[in-house]
């Protein structure tokens, strides 16, 4: 059977330069890999195709050999050697190695390069407030335990007047390849723990860490409108990262402690208030608190029921992202008077005598009552 074109295999065309022949190989990689084809016996033979097609493809000699001659310019030992076919082409699975496996083996490799240096780690710190400093917002300085950049070697790791050395057994590169049977493995390199550099002379101060351990001083500013839940980042007030690496995250988790008297929903605010048998018999006016220090006059109608909700408007919670103020929501609870006098007694007996229609729910509730006890007895 007549070999398919090269291009053909890749599915490019002729005059496809190289960046574009590499990007098709990876296509055709990924697509016809025996392992992501297990019930496809034809996938291994269609790999195979597609390495020996990149194997030529990618070598300018090679390419320009085959343009010329096609297959024929590799026929017979001759014109730059045996391209591929049942021969070695791990140096062309190779290349695409991180595409296919880059997920497993903890990130794209970006072209073998040396790694880069590790980023430090993010921080939490749990921050309590109140509920008025919720209210306000609050610029708060905070000590946080981290690792900060060694400031004797600069972060290097190496003593004054050394610098970190490439790496023996990588070549800098910062992972290792070996060939087992057809397959490339890739790991970090087990002598700089994919530094790419190796400490030799390190500093007294970090012992080659290129940071140390401190309580390092933040000033925080919380905005206000924050609730239990709320995250503040800041960017780059983590730990150093080693070796000169670029500094993690600070992430603030704010919890806001409970209020004797106002209890919160996102930007409303509900407050219980208790007032007297009289004051809600004739109404009145009485003064409720604010969450900013304040007081508001409320006018209490007369004949109001325990539950019952009255709206002060924009006497609520901000909204954190500088939105308009909630609203504030009492609820009266109307108060039975304890330990009576005698003479209160005898007052409250002679109001009870003297009422007539002053409760209009008991009547209702009890005629109901009185209704449902005589349709039983006429069931009997």
């Amino acid at each position: 059977m007549a070999k398919r074109d090269y291009y053909e295999t890749l599915g490019i065309a002729k005059g496809a330069d190289a960046d574009e022949i590499k990007k098709a190989y990876r296509r055709k990689a990924k697509e016809l890999h025996p392992d992501r084809n297990a019930d496809n016996p034809a996938s291994e033979g269609l790999f195979k195709e597609a390495n020996e097609a990149y194997e030529v493809l990618k070598n300018n000699d090679k390419k320009a050999a085959y343009d010329r001659y096609g297959h024929a310019a590799f026929e017979g030992g001759g014109g730059g050697g045996r391209p591929g076919g049942q021969g070695d082409f791990s140096g062309a699975f190779s290349d695409v190695f991180d595409d296919l496996f880059g997920d497993f083996m903890g990130g794209r490799g970006g072209g073998g390069g040396r790694q880069r240096a590790a980023r430090g780690s993010d921080l939490r710190y749990n921050m309590r407030v109140s509920l008025e400093e919720a209210f306000k917002g609050l610029h708060k300085t905070i000590s946080v335990p981290t690792a900060v950049s060694c400031t004797t070697c600069e972060g290097s790791g190496a003593a004054a007047g050394s610098e970190p050395a490439t790496c023996g057994t990588c070549a800098g590169m910062g992972k290792v390849r070996a060939q087992q049977g057809f397959f490339t493995v890739e790991r970090a390199c087990p002598t700089c723990s994919g530094a790419g550099q190796v400490i030799k002379n390190p500093c007294s101060s970090c012992r080659g860490a290129g940071r140390v351990e401190k309580d390092r001083a933040l000033s925080v500013n919380i905005p206000p409108g924050v609730e239990t839940g709320t995250r503040i980042r800041l960017s780059g007030e983590g730990e150093a990262g080693s070796r000169g690496g670029p500094q993690g995250d600070l992430y603030i988790f704010i919890e806001v402690d409970d209020h004797e008297i106002f209890e919160r929903e996102g930007t409303k605010l509900f407050c219980n208030i208790p007032v007297s048998m009289t004051s809600a018999a004739m109404g009145g006016d009485i003064e409720v608190p604010n969450i900013d220090g304040g007081r508001s006059r409320v006018k209490i109608p007369a004949g109001s029921q325990s539950g019952r909700q009255m709206r002060l408007r924009a006497k609520g919670m901000p909204a954190v992202r500088g939105g308009a103020l909630g609203d504030m929501f009492i609820e009266l609870q109307v108060e039975t008077p304890v330990n009576l006098t005698a003479r209160q007694k005898e007052l409250l007996k002679e109001f009870e005598e003297l009422s007539t229609n002053n409760s209009p729910e008991s009547q209702g509730f009890f005629n109901k009552v009185k209704g449902f006890w005589d349709s039983m007895k006429g069931r009997d």
